[in-house]
């Protein structure tokens, strides 16, 4: 069964007045999560904070949206996820600052990157988009519980689908392993977006979240210096066939994060765009979800403020 929800699903159109909201968006000094900020802000949040680990890169990203959209309530907000430090910091300045948060968008990410380690020795890949984010989530959950309506929208993508019969190897999370290459890192770390957002939704039932695909868009991901010959001919002879532009790619997260909550269910997946497809394959291992929701438990114990 296929419940397609959003057809023709415009931004200008669809999404509604955002006054009084207060939005948080990681990377968003490019890419996706640039373009979901610029559209947001045309639809007059009371804040929208643009996460990003670069100042220079996310202030110049602040400057143009408010450029685009004069007036716009848009701050910058330094925030590197492969630094338990730097996430404790951002967290704290958002906490310091506002009684709410209505949209959280867990958007930042690495793909097909040359092997390190975070500062807490994570391999990079789930450092950044898994284990980085589910810490940012855990400090401000307290905010987003007192939030009337509060979601939160968790970049995945159709990478699960590639995934091999080890899924998630977890012996490997915090090790330069030879034996798994950049891609199936980044697999791995798309798995773990997908199944950690269906364990939160059962753990924190009063909450909203979803995970997301946004298809297979044109951004800087696929730019980036690659981890290997693999992730390099992706680049190369795979994607430029394929892309979408931003402006396009971008709609399904920005549906998650505006479309009226009784069209999602929180803990499930959707497709481009508003789609949920039933589960199948990793999606209903759910002794894999499970696992992966006790480890990442056991890694942030006693991480707080």
């Amino acid at each position: 069964m296929v419940t397609t929800q959003a057809s023709g699903f415009s931004p200008s159109t669809d999404i509604p007045s955002l006054a009084g909201k207060v939005i948080l968006i990681t990377g968003a000094n490019s890419g996706l999560g640039k373009q979901s900020s610029l559209e947001l802000a045309k639809h007059g949040p009371a804040q929208l904070w643009m996460a990003a680990r670069s100042p220079e890169k996310g202030i110049e990203a602040v400057t143009d949206v408010k450029n685009k959209v004069p007036g716009a309530a848009v701050t910058f907000l330094e925030l590197d996820l492969s630094s338990f430090d730097s996430i404790k910091r951002a967290a704290k300045t958002v906490l310091d600052s506002t009684q709410r948060l209505d949209i959280l968008m867990l958007n930042a990410g690495l793909m097909g990157c040359p092997p390190k380690l975070t500062a807490e020795g994570y391999e990079i890949q789930m450092g950044t988009n898994h284990v980085g984010h589910a810490l940012l989530l855990k400090l401000l959950l307290p905010l987003l519980e007192c939030t009337s309506g509060a979601r939160v929208v968790s970049m995945a993508s159709s990478a699960w689908k590639h995934a091999g019969p080890d899924k998630i190897q977890f012996d490997t999370l915090k090790s330069l392993d030879r034996g798994v290459g950049p891609v199936q890192r980044y697999i791995q770390s798309k798995v773990a977006n997908m199944l950690y957002a269906t364990e939160f939704a059962a753990h924190h039932p009063g909450l909203l979240i979803v995970s997301i695909n946004p298809g297979e868009v044109d951004t800087n991901l696929f730019t980036r210096e690659p981890g290997d010959d693999f992730m390099r001919s992706l680049q190369t002879d795979v994607v430029p066939k394929v892309v979408r532009p931003v402006e396009e790619g971008v709609l399904n997260q920005l549906w998650a994060a505006t479309a009226p909550s009784e069209r999602l269910v929180s803990g499930l997946h959707y497709e481009p765009v508003g789609v949920h497809q039933e589960p199948e394959g990793l999606r209903l291992d759910t002794a894999l979800a499970a696992k992966l929701w006790e480890w990442t438990e056991k890694e942030l114990e006693g991480e707080t403020l």
